[in-house]
C-alpha cells in the first residue's frame, strides 16, 4: 500500500516537473525568468477542470494527459483527434457511439492545450487582421473556430478542456491545421467582471437613426446605436479590405414605428472579429458611430470608428437620446428616395413564365453529406442541397463535414432548378450569413484530388463567368463527369483542373466554355457587394432563376459504344431493312447477303440530352488506326480535315478532342439462314450478331486542346496511377532528317525475312506498311530548340530514294502519312548516333528495292517520331506533281472489249473522302434530257427523265427455288438430286425497254417489281399474273423489232403468251412515263466507244440520212405516270 502511494507521488512529481518545463517554454514571455505564479495558476486551472468530472479515481492531477504546444500539433499530429479533459471514458464512448452511426468518430487523445485567444496571426500588425480567430503560444499560432465568442476573451490565456484538431491534408505540406474549440474555455487568469458604465449610455434606436441618415449635413454627430440584430451579412474579403454589414432593428421601449432597421458598416480591421460574436436576435449597443458615404451608393450609412465598441444591450445601462433636444431644433422628415430597380417592366413581363423568384428565409440544419467540397456543395438534413459558392467561406470549409450544425441567415431557397438537380437548394448570397452552431463528432474524410485542384476552377465559374445557380450546379456535375472520364489514368488531376497560366484557363473550363457562352446571358453585370447587401429591392445572382434544361452530357466512351450497340440491335428489323416490293423477289442467298451487313448512324441530337464526344486522341500501335481514349476504354474514330482532306499533322496525337457534331456509326454483321422473305419475322434463323462501333467527324467541328506536360514536382505525381510516355533524358539532343513522301502502301500483315541468329520458330505475319520517298538533304542535329544545318556528303546531287518500313509500334503513324507531304523523321538523343542511311536491310531483299526504284531501306524504330514540315519552308523541295510516282491505282488492265478494270493490289490503300449526310432526306435527282448522258464524265450517275416507251425488247417471268435458284415447276424444284431444305419459291421478272425523249434513245432494264410498273399493272393484277406463271414456271418473250413476231419459250397460242404479247404492244405499255434511272455499272457502256453512225430513215416518200448516237444503257429505279398522262398519251399516239 505504501509502495503504491510512493509510486503515485513520484508520478505526480514527474508530471508537475514536465508541466513546469512546458509552461516556461511555451507560455511564459520569451526572455523572462520562470514565472512561478503563472505555473501555479495553470496547474490549478488544470486540476480544477480535471476534478470537475467527479470520476478522477482518486487522482488530483490528470497523470494520463500530457501538455501539447501549437508546434507539436503542427509537426507531429498527422491524424484528426479530439481531447476532452472533463469527460470520463464512459462519456466519450457514448459520445463516439452516436457519431459512429453515420461515420467514424474522432479518436481521442489525452492532450492538454493552452494558449492565448487572439485575432492576430503571429506578430502581424493590426492592419492585417481579417476576422479570423487563432490560438497562440510561444511556438506559433493555429486557426480555430469557436461557437459563442465573448469579445472580452481576446488576448487572454485559456485552458481549452474540449477541443478537436484537424491536420492539413497530406498533399498540402505547407498548410496549417485547424482547431475546433468545444465549449467554454477556462481562463488561467480571472477575467475582469464588467460592472457597466457609471452613467447610462445615451443611445439612438433604429427609427431615429434611420431619420438621421437622411440628413447628410449632420456629419459631426457620432451617436451610439442600440437595437436587436435583425440582419447580418457575410464577411466580405477582397484584395483591398474586408468588411461586413449588420442591421439593428426593433424600436425603443417607449414604442414607436415597428419594423425600422438601420444598417451599420464594420470595416475597421480590429472589429472584424465581431462577426464571430454576433448572434441574430440578440440586442447590442454600438458606440461612437459616424456617417459615411459608400462610393457608388446613393445614401449615407452608419460606420464604426476605431474607438467604437460592441456591447450587449442592457436596458438599465442605456437611455434613449432625444435627438431634437440635442440638436436644438426639430428634425425634419425626409422620405428616402427609392432605389432604382434593375431591368425594366417589359422584360420582366416577357420572362414571367420562365423566370422564378427565390424565397429568402432563415434555416438551421445539420450537414449530412459532402457532395462536392471544392464546389461548396453539401447536403443538409438529408433533403436539401446547400451551395456556399456565392460566398467566399474558405475558413469555414475546414470544419464543414457531416454532423456540423449551421444557422443560415437570409438564405435563398430555389426549387426545381433543373440541370440534373432534383432537390431544393439553399444558397446564401453576400447579404446572408453562415453561422456555426455545432461541431461534428465525425472524423473528416481525406480530400480527393479533384477537390484539391478544382477549388479555383469552381470559383472562376461563380466570380469570373457569373453563372446562375442552375447552370453552376450543372457545370459542377459536368466537371465531375469529365474528371471520372479522364483522371487519373488518361490525364492527371492538375493537368485537367488547374489553370495553365494567367489568361489561359484549365482544360476543364475550356471544355465547358462553348456551352457556358451560349447559356450565360450577355452583359451580365459584375457583383457589387454593397448593393447586394444594402439595396432594396434585393438583387443578387440568386434572386431570379429559370429552370435549366440539361444542355448536354459527356458520356464515357464505353457508355457511348454500349448505347450505339443497343440502339443498333433494337432497330434491327429485317423487314425494314428489305422493303417489301423488292424482298419478295429475293432468293435465300440474296436475302441473307443483304442482311449480312448494315449500319446505323446516330447523331448527338438523337440522344436526350445531347451527347458531347470527348477523349484523348491516340494512335493505336496495335491496329494502326486513330482512337479516342478515356478511362473506360477507347473508341475508333475517323477524322477528316477541312475540304475532306486527310490528317497530316502528328501533333494531334495526345490532344484532348471535344466534338458536339459527330456521327456515331454502328456496323452490324449478321450471319443468317432465312429460307425466304416470309420467315423474316422469325428470330431463330439468325446464327451470329456482331457490331463494330466508331465515330467520325470533321476536325473543323472539334475543339482541339493540347494537354500540358505533367510537372515534375506535382503534388499528385506519387499517388497518380497514370502511365506517362517516357521522354528522352535530354530533349535538346537528337537527330532528324527530312523526306518527301511519294508513295504509300496499305496497312496489312506481311511476312518478313528472319534475320540471321533469330529464333528458329516460324515467324508470324506482322502488321506493317511501307512508304517510299526521297531524302531532302542530310542528317540534322539538334541545336538548342531548333535544328542545325544538314550534313553535307559527296552524293548530294544523286537521287536519294528511300523505302521506309513501319512495323511494330511505328504503325501508329499510318493515318498521318500521305503522299505529297514533307515529314521530319526524328530520332531521340542517345549515347550512339543514329544513321538514317543504313538500317533494317535484313527485312527486305534487294529485288523489291530495285522494283521500287529505291537505293536504301530503313526500318523506323519504335521510339522515333514524325513531324510535319511545310514544303514552302523547306529548300530544294521538288514539285509534288513531278516528284510523285504514278499511284498503284493506275496499274490498270485494258482488254480488247475496251472495258477498264481496276486491279486492287496489296499495295493499294483506300482513303475516305467524305462522310454520309447527317439528314436522311436526300436532294431530288436532276431532271435531264437523255442526250445529256452522252457527255461522259459530266453526266449524273442517277437522274430523272420524261420519256416515251417505244417498244419492248424482251420480257421474262419465272419462279425459281429460293434456295438453289433452279426453276420451280408445279410446286417443286427442278434441280436434279436437289436436297433443298425447303420447297419455297420466289418470283423473278425482267423487261428490256426502248425509250426516247426526242433527244436520244436508251435501253432500260427493269427488274422484279419495276416490271409491274413498266407494264402498267396494279399490285393485284401483278400478283394474279405471277400466279398464272407459276404453272408453266417460266414465260419468256423476245421481240426482234417493231412489227416482228415475238419469240416465246412457251406455246404461241397459249392464252398467257397471247395476253403478254398483246399487252407489250398496246398503248398501256407504249406510253409516256417519268423514268428514274441510274447508269449501267460498266463505265465503258456509258461513254460511246464509236462515233455516231449514219442511218437512213424513210419519212413517207422522202428518205432522210442522219447521224445516230449509240443507245444508252440504263437501269430502272422507278417508273411513274406523268401528271398529264392523257394529253401526253394523245400527243404520243398522234405522232
Amino acid at each position: 500500500m505504501a509502495s503504491g502511494r510512493a509510486q503515485a507521488a513520484d508520478s505526480e512529481q514527474a508530471w508537475l516537473e514536465a508541466a513546469q518545463a512546458f509552461i516556461q517554454e511555451t507560455l511564459c514571455p520569451a526572455g523572462k525568468e520562470s514565472n512561478i505564479q503563472l505555473t501555479q495558476l495553470v496547474i490549478d486551472c488544470v486540476k480544477t477542470t480535471w476534478l470537475s468530472q467527479g470520476r478522477n479515481q482518486g487522482f488530483t492531477l490528470p497523470l494520463s494527459y500530457s501538455f501539447v504546444s501549437v508546434l507539436d500539433l503542427r509537426s507531429h499530429q498527422r491524424l484528426p483527434c479530439c481531447s476532452h479533459l472533463s469527460w470520463s471514458s464512459t462519456a466519450y464512448q457514448a459520445w463516439a457511439q452516436e457519431a459512429g452511426l453515420s461515420g467514424t468518430p474522432l479518436p481521442r487523445e489525452r492532450l492538454l492545450l493552452l494558449g492565448t485567444l487572439t485575432d492576430l496571426s503571429g506578430d502581424l500588425e493590426q492592419e492585417c487582421r481579417n476576422g479570423s480567430l487563432y490560438v497562440k503560444d510561444n511556438t506559433g499560432t493555429l486557426g480555430c473556430e469557436l461557437i459563442d465568442l465573448d469579445l472580452s476573451w481576446l488576448g487572454h490565456l485559456f485552458l481549452f478542456p474540449s477541443w478537436s484538431y484537424l491536420p492539413p491534408a497530406r498533399w498540402n505540406s505547407s498548410g496549417n491545421g485547424h482547431l475546433e474549440l468545444w465549449g467554454v474555455p477556462v481562463p488561467v487568469f480571472p477575467l475582469a467582471i464588467s460592472t457597466g458604465p457609471p452613467t447610462p449610455i445615451p443611445v439612438l434606436y433604429p427609427e431615429a437613426a434611420s431619420h438621421l441618415l437622411r440628413h447628410s449635413k449632420l456629419r459631426t454627430v457620432q451617436p451610439n446605436l442600440a437595437g436587436k440584430l435583425v440582419q447580418l451579412s457575410a464577411l466580405v474579403k477582397s484584395q483591398k479590405k474586408a468588411y461586413f454589414i449588420l442591421s439593428l432593428g426593433e424600436s425603443s421601449p417607449a414604442g414607436s414605428q415597428a419594423g425600422s432597421h438601420v444598417p451599420i458598416l464594420v470595416q475597421v480591421p480590429a472589429q472584424l472579429v465581431w462577426h464571430r460574436a454576433l448572434w441574430p436576435g440578440r440586442a447590442y449597443v454600438l458606440t461612437e458611430l459616424r456617417l459615411s458615404r459608400i462610393r457608388g451608393y446613393h445614401y449615407h450609412v452608419w460606420t464604426t470608428t476605431s474607438s467604437s465598441h460592441l456591447l450587449p444591450l442592457k436596458p438599465e445601462c442605456v437611455r434613449e437620446l432625444d435627438l431634437q433636444l440635442e440638436l436644438g431644433r426639430p428634425l425634419l422628415e425626409a422620405d428616402p428616395k427609392p432605389f432604382p430597380r434593375t431591368g425594366n417592366i417589359h422584360d420582366r413581363k416577357k420572362q414571367k413564365d420562365l423566370v422564378r423568384d427565390s424565397r429568402l428565409l432563415s434555416y438551421t440544419g445539420m450537414v449530412t453529406g459532402v457532395l462536392n467540397q471544392a464546389a461548396g456543395l453539401y447536403e443538409l438534413d438529408g433533403q436539401l442541397v446547400l451551395c456556399l459558392s456565392y460566398q467566399r467561406v474558405h475558413g469555414l470549409r475546414h470544419v464543414l463535414r457531416p454532423g456540423v450544425l449551421l444557422e443560415l441567415q437570409d438564405v435563398h431557397l430555389l426549387q426545381s432548378v433543373g440541370g440534373g438537380t432534383r432537390r431544393p437548394v439553399l444558397a446564401p448570397c453576400l447579404r446572408g450569413a453562415i453561422l456555426l452552431r455545432g461541431f461534428s463528432r465525425q472524423k473528416p474524410e481525406t480530400q480527393s484530388s479533384p477537390q484539391v485542384w478544382g477549388a479555383s476552377l469552381y470559383e472562376q465559374l461563380i466570380w469570373g463567368h457569373q453563372l446562375g445557380l442552375p447552370l453552376y450546379l450543372w457545370a459542377t456535375k459536368a466537371l465531375e463527369e469529365l474528371v471520372c472520364k479522364l483522371c487519373p489514368h488518361v490525364l492527371r488531376y492538375h493537368q485537367f483542373l488547374q489553370h495553365l497560366s494567367p489568361g489561359n484557363p484549365s482544360l476543364g473550363l475550356q471544355l465547358l466554355a462553348p456551352i457556358l457562352e451560349s447559356l450565360v446571358p450577355p452583359r451580365v453585370r459584375s457583383r457589387d457587394a454593397y448593393k447586394e447587401i444594402l439595396e432594396e429591392p434585393h438583387h443578387c445572382p440568386l434572386q431570379k432563376y429559370a429552370r435549366l434544361q440539361t444542355p448536354c452530357a459527356f458520356p464515357t466512351l464505353a457508355t457511348l459504344e454500349k448505347e450505339g450497340q443497343r440502339r443498333a440491335w433494337d432497330s434491327f428489323d429485317p423487314k425494314t431493312l428489305l422493303p417489301f416490293p423488292e424482298v419478295s423477289h429475293l432468293t435465300s442467298c440474296q436475302l441473307n447477303q443483304r442482311l449480312a451487313w448494315s449500319w446505323l448512324c446516330l447523331l448527338p441530337s438523337t440522344f436526350r440530352p445531347a451527347q458531347v464526344l470527348l477523349g484523348v486522341l491516340v494512335a493505336s500501335s496495335h491496329k494502326g488506326c486513330l482512337q479516342l481514349r478515356d478511362q473506360t476504354g477507347s473508341l475508333p474514330c475517323l477524322l477528316l480535315n477541312k475540304h475532306s482532306q486527310p490528317l497530316t499533322d502528328p501533333r494531334l496525337i495526345g490532344c484532348l478532342v471535344r466534338a458536339e457534331r459527330f456521327q456515331l456509326i454502328t456496323e452490324r454483321h449478321v450471319r443468317s439462314s432465312f429460307p425466304s422473305w416470309k420467315e423474316l419475322s422469325a428470330t431463330g434463323f439468325v446464327q451470329m450478331q456482331e457490331a463494330r462501333v466508331y465515330v467520325q467527324f470533321f476536325l473543323t467541328d472539334a475543339l482541339i486542346l493540347p494537354v500540358p506536360r505533367p510537372s515534375l514536382h506535382s503534388a499528385t505525381s506519387s499517388a497518380s496511377a497514370q502511365t506517362e510516355p517516357r521522354l528522352p533524358e535530354n530533349p535538346h539532343t537528337g537527330q532528324s532528317r527530312l523526306f518527301l513522301l511519294c508513295h504509300k502502301e496499305a496497312l496489312m500483315k506481311r511476312n518478313f525475312c528472319v534475320p540471321s541468329g533469330a529464333s528458329p520458330e516460324v515467324p508470324k505475319p506482322t502488321l506493317s506498311f511501307h512508304v517510299s520517298g526521297t531524302w531532302l538533304g542530310g542528317t540534322q542535329k539538334k541545336e538548342g530548340t531548333g535544328w542545325g544545318p544538314p550534313e553535307l556528303k559527296g552524293d548530294e546531287k544523286k537521287d536519294q530514294k528511300v523505302l521506309l518500313i513501319f512495323l511494330g509500334s511505328s504503325v501508329r503513324w499510318f493515318e498521318f502519312l500521305h503522299p505529297g507531304q514533307v515529314y521530319r523523321l526524328v530520332a531521340p538523343g542517345g549515347p550512339t548516333p543514329v544513321s538514317f542511311e543504313v538500317g533494317g536491310s535484313s527485312y527486305m531483299s534487294q529485288r523489291p528495292l530495285e522494283l521500287a526504284g529505291c537505293t536504301s531501306c530503313l526500318t523506323v524504330q519504335d521510339e522515333w517520331t514524325l513531324e510535319l514540315e511545310s514544303s514552302q519552308d523547306t529548300p530544294d523541295v521538288p514539285s509534288v506533281n513531278t516528284a510523285l510516282p504514278k499511284s498503284s491505282l493506275t496499274d490498270l488492265l485494258s482488254g480488247r472489249s475496251h472495258n477498264v478494270y481496276c486491279c486492287f493490289r496489296p499495295s493499294t490503300y483506300t482513303q475516305v473522302l467524305s462522310f454520309p449526310p447527317e439528314t436522311t432526306v436526300s436532294a431530288p435527282l436532276p431532271h435531264i434530257y437523255l442526250a445529256e448522258l452522252l457527255r461522259g464524265g459530266q453526266a449524273p450517275f442517277q437522274a430523272v427523265a420524261s420519256c416515251h416507251i417505244v417498244s419492248v425488247f424482251s420480257l421474262q417471268l419465272l419462279w425459281v427455288c429460293a434456295h438453289c435458284t433452279s426453276l420451280f415447276l408445279q410446286g417443286r424444284c427442278t434441280h436434279q438430286g436437289s436436297t433443298c431444305p425447303t420447297q419455297t419459291s420466289v418470283s423473278q421478272a425482267n423487261i428490256r425497254l426502248l425509250v426516247e425523249d426526242g433527244t436520244a434513245e436508251a435501253v432500260v432494264t427493269c427488274r422484279n417489281h419495276h416490271v409491274a410498273a413498266a407494264l402498267g399493272l396494279c399490285p393485284s393484277e401483278w400478283t394474279s399474273l405471277l400466279e398464272f406463271v407459276r404453272g408453266p414456271g417460266k414465260v419468256a418473250l423476245q421481240f426482234i423489232g417493231p412489227g416482228a413476231q415475238p419469240e416465246s419459250s412457251a406455246k404461241i397460242d397459249e392464252p398467257l403468251t397471247l395476253f403478254l404479247q398483246t399487252l407489250c404492244t398496246s398503248l398501256s405499255v407504249l406510253r409516256p412515263i417519268v423514268l428514274t434511272f441510274e447508269l449501267e455499272r460498266k463505265p465503258s457502256k456509258i461513254i460511246p466507244l464509236e462515233p455516231p453512225r449514219l442511218q437512213r430513215f424513210q419519212c413517207g416518200e422522202l428518205p432522210l440520212l442522219t447521224h445516230v448516237n449509240p443507245r444508252i444503257q440504263l437501269s430502272c429505279l422507278s417508273i411513274r405516270e406523268p401528271e398529264h398522262s392523257n394529253s401526253l398519251g394523245a400527243f404520243a399516239s398522234c405522232c
